[in-house]
């Protein structure tokens, strides 16, 4: 089993960069894909990009060339950093362990999430 825990979420200004930490706990995590998925007020959870066990990595077209997904394994920890921020990336934050599709319903462990918002 594997516990999350997101952080680094903030309000910020339209440009500018946030760089949020899925910390996660329990032995299996070096063998889990895990996700970032996103969810603003009244919209539904959506994928924002992935990374596999062995260190792929896939986005979300509204997020290419902006975020970028990493992990280190030593420290457990899965990272987005996210340049060029816009107010439609206002949203929760979570982080998810599983499967490595697009879908929500693929991951069986999550985070409690963390609040983006970009001020125009």
């Amino acid at each position: 089993q594997v516990q999350l825990a997101e952080s680094g979420g903030g309000l910020v200004q339209a440009g500018d960069s946030l760089r949020l930490s899925c910390a996660a706990t329990g032995r299996t995590f070096l063998s889990y894909n895990v996700a970032w998925f996103r969810q603003a007020p009244g919209k539904e959870r959506e994928f924002v990009a992935v990374i596999t066990w062995s260190g792929g990595t896939r986005y979300a077209d509204s997020v290419k060339g902006r975020f970028t997904i990493s992990r280190d394994n030593a420290k457990g920890t899965v990272y987005l950093q996210m340049n060029s921020l816009k107010p439609e990336d206002t949203a929760v934050y979570y982080c998810a362990a599983g499967g490595g599709s697009n879908w929500a319903r693929d991951y069986a462990y999550w985070g409690q999430g963390t609040q983006v918002t970009v001020s125009s």
